[in-house]
């Protein structure tokens, strides 16, 4: 009899909030499979539609643009999506999933939606089966810290207090960094399909205050956390039940 050897999964990273060339052909060199462009004004890393284009053609085959939308008017996201092709919605607000599929042609176009987990201990009472279940057309429901405002806050929540068994592919965001990506994706894969990582301010450049500079990334974090990203694959390719 032939025994096959399981394929270690490879979990997939998106750097976001992106607005110079030079940051996303950083990221490009890293490895990373997604480009972020924020498209929310309210932002310090928004960008516009036509930065976005323009920033997406620097892409090569194979990464994706993602397009991060907060309550937008459907049709604005259907002109943002067709204005840089071959992008994924994501949906960062407080968007049902009617007005997610009303903006994406019922589904037609690929879009994730942002889950927004309490902080603390109240990360157990958020019911993420339930939200997955209400949002199963969207190509995976993204995890990130419930801060004042949207956009996503740079804070991590407690990964521990996820249900165990979500039967939905899931993107871990909120507080990443190369510190403690390889630690998020060990505690967290074992308990969805699939998993993949979303990191913003853990990547930026550090300003002379000790402070993340909104919008400009830092090559070697990104190089950082990619390595820490692919130390997790390592770690779960020996053991893929941690938790």
């Amino acid at each position: 009899m032939m025994h096959t050897i399981p394929i270690p999964a490879r979990t997939r990273i998106k750097i976001c909030g992106l607005t110079r060339e030079a940051d996303v052909d950083a990221a490009v060199a890293a490895g990373a499979d997604a480009i972020g462009f924020v498209l929310y004004a309210k932002s310090p890393r928004a960008v516009s539609v036509e930065r976005a284009a323009e920033l997406a053609l620097r892409l090569p085959a194979f990464v994706t643009p993602v397009l991060l939308f907060v309550n937008e008017e459907p049709s604005k996201v259907i002109a943002a999506c067709d204005h840089v092709p071959g992008a994924i919605a994501q949906f960062h607000g407080d968007e049902t999933p009617q007005e997610c599929l009303a903006a994406t042609a019922g589904g037609a176009r690929a879009f994730l939606r942002a889950a927004r987990i309490p902080l603390g201990d109240a990360a157990a009472e958020f019911d993420l089966v339930e939200y997955a279940h209400r949002y199963s057309h969207a190509k995976a429901i993204l995890l990130d810290a419930h801060v004042d405002g949207f956009g996503g806050g740079g804070k991590a929540f407690n990964w521990s207090l996820l249900p165990t068994n979500v039967a939905s592919h899931l993107v871990l965001s909120g507080g990443l960094t190369p510190a403690n990506v390889t630690d998020g994706i060990v505690q967290v894969r074992p308990r969805c399909i699939s998993l993949a990582v979303d990191v913003s301010s853990g990547v930026e450049a550090t300003g002379p205050d000790g402070h993340p500079v909104k919008g400009t990334k830092d090559a070697d974090k990104i190089h950082q956390f990619v390595a820490a990203v692919r130390a997790a694959d390592a770690l779960l390719a020996q053991n893929p039940f941690h938790v």
